[in-house]
């Protein structure tokens, strides 16, 4: 844990909570919005968030459209504030596992939160007046800015584009099993947020900031009869005012049990550091950053796969390009380029044959829409991501 002066949350009981933290039903209908807080137990700061957010819904009924729905998600790793208790909550949600699972007895203590958590989102879904949208409440064992994450698609980056603080694209092709990519690919709107450090009580107060926000972004409330939404703005606004709007995932350093991942101290998110530069050891020795950019999630914690993650600047240029590029539709059309083919089975997948196509860079699919897939030496498959509409 890196030892940056950070003051303990200390409100945070140690024992478990419900899984569902509050649900505030509005009058009319409306859209759903589902708050899960706490997937990570060491990450409790969004449980608290949603709990203050919760009374100040409840007495506004008149003037709420829809529903809010915060859950809890690793109630047990919660109560023990440790990050996961057998395997990561936040590494499980695969399509298959989740299917086999609703049929079969849970084998670990997160394949029962898990199965807890599916049944209470498809009741929500199963129940909902007006589209589905979810945000995934995190912390960072580091400190600096806070910031929030999607798989990109156009509906999930106008939603989280709201929040006033860095947007981070592409962390789905670097980490797999998420929650929000399991829902993403259901059809719901989706963000994750990560308001701070683990233990930082500012960390509470964002993560109020960035629910109120959502709220107001999905449609529930109406900004001019809740005031906290305006005054959550300016606060996430003030504290990321030097950092970029946008950023894109360059590089994942990875960890295996036993590799001995040691990070340098003191680094902190969207800390600049230079293409060479130490920035961690392994039992192999000097570990250093790829290339010149940004460090984001350092890791300062015991348990945890990955050490951290490089990323560089994304200019708003580029994100109206490519908002442009997928409204016109033109991913109908890049397999027509020389060295680019559609796959003969699977459908919103393409196949790069970089011996041909070499100068086609990833970033032209990124902005089409497409997700790296696979990648070898001689051959890239990307695949268009779903509900890009």
């Amino acid at each position: 844990m890196e030892t940056g002066g950070a003051t303990e949350i200390a409100s945070v009981p140690a024992t478990r909570v419900g899984r569902v933290v509050g649900r505030v039903r509005g009058r009319r209908p409306g859209p759903t919005l589902v708050c899960v807080a706490g997937i990570h137990g060491n990450e409790p700061a969004g449980v608290l968030g949603a709990q203050r957010v919760i009374p100040s819904l409840n007495g506004g009924d008149d003037h709420i459209r829809g529903e809010f729905l915060a859950l809890a998600g690793n109630r047990e790793a919660l109560s023990r504030r440790s990050r996961f208790v057998d395997e990561d909550l936040n590494r499980i949600w695969q399509s298959s596992r989740i299917q086999t699972l609703l049929q079969r007895e849970p084998g670990s203590t997160e394949e029962k939160e898990l199965q807890e958590l599916v049944g209470e989102l498809q009741a929500a879904s199963a129940g909902a007046r007006g589209p589905v949208f979810v945000i995934d409440l995190h912390t960072t064992s580091s400190h600096g800015g806070a910031f929030a994450t999607v798989s990109d698609t156009l509906p999930n980056r106008a939603f989280a584009m709201r929040i006033p603080t860095p947007l981070v694209l592409g962390l789905e092709e670097l980490v797999e099993g998420t929650m929000l990519g399991y829902m993403g690919s259901k059809g719901y709107v989706v963000a994750g947020f990560e308001s701070g450090q683990h233990d930082d009580p500012g960390s509470v107060d964002r993560a109020e900031a960035a629910l109120w926000i959502a709220l107001s972004a999905a449609g529930l409330i109406k900004e001019e009869k809740f005031p906290e939404v305006g005054q959550s703005r300016r606060l996430l606004a003030e504290g990321t005012r030097e950092l970029p709007r946008a950023v894109e995932m360059r590089y994942r350093r990875g960890l295996q049990p036993g590799d001995g991942f040691r990070m340098r101290p003191g680094y902190r998110n969207f800390q600049l550091v230079a293409e060479g530069e130490v920035v961690a050891s392994d039992a192999d020795g000097d570990i250093r950053a790829p290339e010149t950019a940004r460090m984001l999630m350092p890791l300062y914690q015991s348990q945890g796969e990955d050490g951290f993650f490089i990323v560089r600047d994304f200019s708003r240029l580029w994100l109206t390009l490519s908002w442009l590029l997928r409204f016109l539709r033109l991913d109908r059309a890049v397999h027509l380029l020389p060295g680019v083919s559609r796959h003969p089975t699977r459908p919103d997948t393409l196949v790069v044959d970089r011996r041909v196509a070499r100068w086609y860079a990833l970033q032209l699919f990124h902005l089409l829409g497409f997700r790296r897939h696979l990648e070898e030496e001689d051959r890239l498959v990307v695949v268009r991501r779903s509900h890009d509409r």
